[in-house]
């Protein structure tokens, strides 16, 4: 079999393990009473990406074949997510956050590396098969986001045995860990990924760990790069942790209790990612057309939409405006997450490019989640969890201003080479 169908049902695998839960989780939670405990299981995924994907890259680069790290980390991550599970349906109502939330710590901080990992196995197989990583990454990557689809659509409408939703129920834990199993022994036939050793003589010690992606900050564009990654990591995690909950409280408003929509979070949330394939297959273009800054310019205004849009939405007449900022998501999280990874292999030397990957990783899914959930944590608990008047309204409006500011500040800031437009 050819390399492109292989890393296809690789990245199938890789985002389908994620989303089985990400975007339900949150409502999950809520209801089972720690609605104001959702902000802190977004956060540990931004805490742990903060040191794990550097950490597992360095390792990937220097010590062990990536595709055996990719095995590996799936491996723990898998048993953990299902240990969760098993503790969610032996304990129902009455769970305990502690030990809940310990079992999930322990599988993401397994399972945020192997999204950076993923990629550099990806670029890998790819160049070994002598194929444009800009050109030929894309069109593969979509599958990660049909995969991704898939496991939403899945737990929005397969029921269990009491006729509750998966995406209401500790069953979409248990799908996302056996995912992680089945990927865990897959990766394991993946093309080989050389390491660059334990060390080189004449290697400074920074050089032998992999601590030298850390350079690229001497450079004031990678510098501003990386800082806005991490401004737009912020605006991510903010819809992953309370779009399914906000969605879903319009069943308890009498005006908006039957319609559609209400009850069907997670397959509306799903627009978003279909989107997202039709928008991952024109970054190529994109990317050669306008280079990094606009493309980056473009996904940051559409965060300003998505936040706005949720804002002013309804699941009645309004359903369109949610609708619409499903639709502008495709545009706001594939022209950061994937550009930006796409502009640093393109842009850093070759043996540290997985551990720049976990540098970008921790820019955007470690500070950037760790503060964007933090900060929306905040927010929501105050206007929503803790308020006497909940306004999910005033909430997203506060997030549709974070956005703009980024944007503005962004325009004015990153100066980019014209020789960074990607030929594609």
């Amino acid at each position: 079999m050819s390399i492109k169908p292989r890393l296809i049902l690789m990245n199938f695998l890789q985002f389908g393990v994620w989303g089985a839960y990400l975007t339900s989780m949150g409502g999950y939670l809520a209801q089972v009473g720690l609605g104001e405990k959702i902000w802190l299981f977004f956060a540990i995924q931004g805490i742990v990406s903060i040191f794990m994907p550097a950490i597992m890259g360095i390792f990937a680069d220097k010590v062990m074949p990536a595709q055996r790290v990719l095995s590996l980390s799936h491996a723990l991550a898998g048993l953990f997510m299902i240990g969760a599970g098993v503790y969610a349906m032996a304990t129902g109502e009455a769970i305990q956050f502690g030990t809940f939330f310990l079992l999930y710590t322990v599988s993401v901080t397994f399972y945020m590396p192997t999204i950076a990992i993923s990629n550099s196995v990806a670029y890998n197989a790819l160049e070994k098969s002598q194929l444009d990583p800009v050109k030929h990454f894309p069109p593969i990557r979509v599958f990660g986001t049909i995969g991704f689809i898939c496991c939403m659509l899945a737990v929005n409408f397969i029921k269990n045995g009491q006729g509750v939703q998966f995406q209401h129920s500790y069953e979409q834990f248990f799908l996302s860990g056996a995912l992680s199993l089945v990927l865990c022994v897959y990766a394991l036939t993946m093309p080989n990924c050389p390491c660059n050793g334990r060390g080189v003589k004449g290697q400074s010690f920074a050089e032998t760990l992999g601590l030298n992606a850390f350079k690229l900050f001497r450079e004031p564009r990678f510098a501003i790069f990386f800082i806005f990654s991490m401004f737009l990591g912020a605006s991510l995690q903010i819809t992953n942790g309370y779009a399914n909950s906000f969605i879903t409280h319009f069943e308890s408003v009498p005006e908006f209790a039957n319609t559609w929509g209400a009850h069907n979070a997670n397959a509306l949330i799903s627009l978003s990612q279909i989107s997202e394939t039709l928008c991952i297959l024109l970054i190529p273009f994109c990317m050669k057309k306008f280079g990094i800054k606009k493309v980056m310019l473009m996904s940051m205004f559409a965060w300003v939409l998505r936040f706005g849009l949720f804002g002013l939405g309804d699941t009645g007449s309004g359903l369109w405006m949610l609708m619409l900022s499903c639709v502008v998501y495709g545009v706001a999280f594939d022209f950061f997450n994937i550009s930006g990874s796409l502009y640093v292999d393109q842009n850093t030397d070759s043996k540290m490019r997985s551990s720049a990957q976990g540098l970008f990783m921790l820019m955007t899914n470690g500070l950037g989640a760790t503060f964007g959930t933090w900060a929306a944590g905040m927010v929501v608990n105050h206007f929503v969890y803790g308020s006497d008047s909940p306004s999910w309204s005033t909430a997203w409006l506060i997030f549709a201003a974070y956005a703009m500011v980024v944007t503005l500040l962004f325009a004015v800031l990153f100066k980019e080479r014209n020789s960074e437009q990607v030929n594609a």
